[in-house]
């Protein structure tokens, strides 16, 4: 059996497409890698390169997102960067935007943060100790 080389994408709706690219990727350093106009019947999409081999798919529906993305009420998918202090600058910089973010909180084999997205959607963003 061919081993998995992790998570290809994950995919998120939401209905204000420009709102939650830019949220991504002005503030969180994401990089815009494919954007699709809708066109009957499919809507439009945003691809985001989140890391190496990493994609946030993006789709824009009519209808509003769901924000409990997992049972445990926290966040159901997130994101990776490199150190304690690039963790600590993420922090600040969603500070100064406005939006809402945890305290960094630190686990038996990295540290950790929630942050909230402009839909309301929490995102674990961490780093590995």
């Amino acid at each position: 059996m061919p081993d998995l080389h992790g998570i290809n994408h994950v995919t998120l709706s939401t209905t204000d497409l420009d709102r939650l690219v830019a949220y991504y990727t002005d503030l969180l350093g994401a990089r815009l890698a494919f954007e699709r106009a809708a066109t009957p019947p499919d809507p439009r999409v945003a691809v985001l390169d989140v890391g190496e081999n990493d994609h946030l798919m993006i789709v824009e529906t009519a209808t509003a997102p769901t924000t409990s993305l997992d049972p445990l009420s926290r966040a159901g998918w997130g994101l990776r960067v490199g150190t304690y202090e690039e963790l600590h600058e993420v922090r600040e910089q969603i500070l100064g935007s406005g939006n809402p973010v945890a305290e960094i909180e630190t686990l038996p084999t990295q540290w950790t943060m929630t942050a909230h997205d402009p839909d309301g959607r929490p995102v674990d963003i961490r780093a590995h100790r």
